[in-house]
């Protein structure tokens, strides 16, 4: 059978049921619709030894890409089990490529305190330039809340909740989540609403439109180079890293992190928010219940 049929259903399941964003979904697309061309149309019907030979097919691709693709023909295949198309997932006999993310630069709880020195004296006084209100705003929720770039740009007024204890953010997969508001983020907010005007529904509003993410890029490498730090080494994406780490060091736990992030996987967070070696055996000498036990002689057995 064509395999233009089941795959428009799978779509539009990751659609409806998974809220897929259109980046996503058309990604998932080009990778079954170049596999069911290797296939000659029977991918549907595929077994295992036709997946390795596609997968084998990506050799010459980067780790991460083959292993994308690998991710959406088992989503496929899961589909179709789940609509009783077939009864099993060939898709999970076939070895997923190995891959590693790297992680992301990490700042120094001292790197942050200069950008946040700086940040604050530039916007210190009884009339401080509204650019220099609304970069303490950026970096206090970029650090303070853990938006993505693109969340931060884009976000409308109306996600200032009533008491503005948190902000309604919109992340991936067009999916709502609260996000805590800092004492200090809401200072700065005060801050800057009498300065942001009226006329527009967005929060940072520029030209006809909002902040856009090179801008904010620009804006941080700027104020990076005037506290003395490396312009390379800062992007609203390494901020982001140092909230969820700084975080976890001090005592987050990781499933809070995760709302807080807007991951949808676990995995995602853990890999976002390292932590060094000898902070978990800290974590292990100061928390494990044994820890509270050091007066208990163990090699006495009781009665």
């Amino acid at each position: 059978m064509s395999d233009a049929a089941p795959i428009d259903r799978f779509l539009e399941m990751m659609a409806a049921e998974r809220g897929a964003a259109r980046n996503t979904l058309a990604a998932y697309r080009r990778d079954l619709e170049q596999a069911s061309r290797f296939a000659k149309g029977r991918l549907a019907e595929a077994d295992a030894a036709m997946l390795r030979k596609i997968m084998a097919d990506y050799r010459s691709l980067a780790a991460s890409s083959a292993a994308r693709k690998l991710s959406a023909l088992r989503q496929f295949f899961a589909f179709l089990a789940d609509e009783g198309e077939r009864a099993d997932n060939p898709a999970l006999d076939v070895t997923r490529p190995a891959t590693r993310r790297p992680l992301p630069r990490v700042l120094t709880h001292d790197d942050v305190e200069r950008l946040f020195a700086l940040a604050g004296e530039e916007a210190a006084g009884e009339a401080p330039p509204a650019a220099a209100v609304r970069q303490l705003l950026l970096l206090e929720l970029l650090y303070g809340s853990g938006l993505r770039a693109s969340e931060l740009v884009s976000l409308p007024r109306r996600a200032i909740m009533g008491e503005r204890a948190f902000l309604i953010v919109r992340g991936k997969g067009d999916k709502e989540r609260l996000v805590p508001l800092s004492d200090r983020a809401r200072g700065a907010l005060d801050q800057w609403l009498p300065l942001a005007g009226d006329g527009s529904p967005w929060l940072f509003p520029s030209g006809k439109g909002h902040l856009t993410r090179v801008r904010l890029f620009q804006l941080l490498r700027e104020l990076a180079a005037r506290a003395g730090l490396d312009p390379a080494a800062i992007s609203p994406h390494v901020l982001r890293h140092a909230f969820a780490t700084h975080l976890l060091e001090g005592g987050a736990d990781l499933r809070a992190l995760q709302l807080m992030l807007g991951h949808a996987d676990i995995a995602t967070t853990e890999i976002y928010t390292h932590v060094d070696s000898r902070r978990l055996v800290e974590l292990v000498n100061r928390r494990h219940p044994l820890a509270r036990m050091e007066d208990v002689d163990l090699t006495t057995p009781s009665a």
